[in-house]
């Protein structure tokens, strides 16, 4: 049995969030370079060149890349074989939130809501948790802007709609969200479950580097189709029209009732915001 303090897992939490609202993941740069060589559109290469040079100003002046600094969004997996001392570890992490968003000047975003009021240090965060083999704590964050995160949706399909109806929703809402999520996004789809579950997964997915697919050799084949297919949607950059309307399409599927086929496409902007750290 490991034990740590609650306090270490605070603090991590709380340079996790700045540095996650600053400091872009390298792949999402490496992919704006890569689409900007692809494109045709002048105004596509025009707009990438300055999300690339927006990445390069947030990290050199450790500003925000984006005033949304989002809903701060974690997964957590807990070691059967640790034992945290102090607080317990939902306090120790919006502890963490709490510092990051109020230290290190990120913008407060979030209100209860009915009457709308401010919590005034983006706090609770949204956590969920897995309990796993081991004694290590590993946690992943992600700022979650909801310019993109309003433009997504769930619906319960009939199984009878199959592979087809999924194809047809992840596109539809898509093509719906036009430049709203601030493009190019990612895509997150999430397909089974329960309606809980779905839209879990769904999330999740957005958590991967720009690249990497799913392990199942199907889910991997449909992920790159649907990359293809949203692009031929021509919303482009900004929604300004192009070629690279989503740096990535990434899927993750659970077993779900005999009768349902839930289906979850959760959006993410161009600036995809994440962090992990084994504590």
């Amino acid at each position: 049995m490991r034990t740590i303090d609650s306090k270490l897992i605070e603090n991590a939490v709380r340079d996790m969030c700045v540095d996650g609202c600053v400091n872009l993941d390298e792949s999402v740069i490496e992919s704006f370079k890569s689409n900007k060589e692809k494109e045709t559109s002048d105004i596509a290469k025009n707009i990438l060149d300055i999300l690339i040079e927006n990445a390069q100003i947030a990290k050199e002046t450790k500003k925000p890349l984006c005033q949304d600094t989002g809903m701060a969004v974690f997964f957590v997996k807990i070691g059967q074989n640790l034992h945290i001392e102090g607080d317990n570890i939902t306090d120790a992490i919006n502890k963490g939130v709490s510092r990051a968003y109020t230290e290190g000047h990120l913008r407060k975003s979030v209100v209860t809501p009915i009457d709308r009021k401010n919590t005034k240090d983006n706090t609770p965060a949204i956590i969920h948790y897995d309990i796993v083999d081991g004694e290590n704590l590993e946690i992943e964050y992600a700022a979650k802007g909801f310019g993109s995160e309003n433009m997504s949706r769930m619906k319960m399909l009939k199984p009878s709609d199959g592979l087809e109806g999924i194809k047809e929703f992840i596109l539809d809402t898509v093509y719906k969200a036009g430049p709203n999520p601030c493009p190019p996004i990612v895509v997150g789809v999430g397909i089974g479950g329960t309606v809980d579950k779905c839209a879990q997964i769904a999330k999740k997915a957005l958590f991967r580097e720009i690249g990497e697919h799913n392990s199942d050799e199907f889910i991997k084949n449909l992920e790159e189709e649907m990359l293809e297919k949203v692009n031929e949607l021509g919303i482009g950059v900004q929604g300004l029209g192009g070629s690279t309307t989503a740096l990535a399409v990434n899927i993750e599927s659970f077993p779900t009732h005999i009768a349902g086929l839930p289906v979850v496409v959760n959006i993410n902007c161009h600036s995809s915001r994440h962090k992990k750290i084994v504590l």
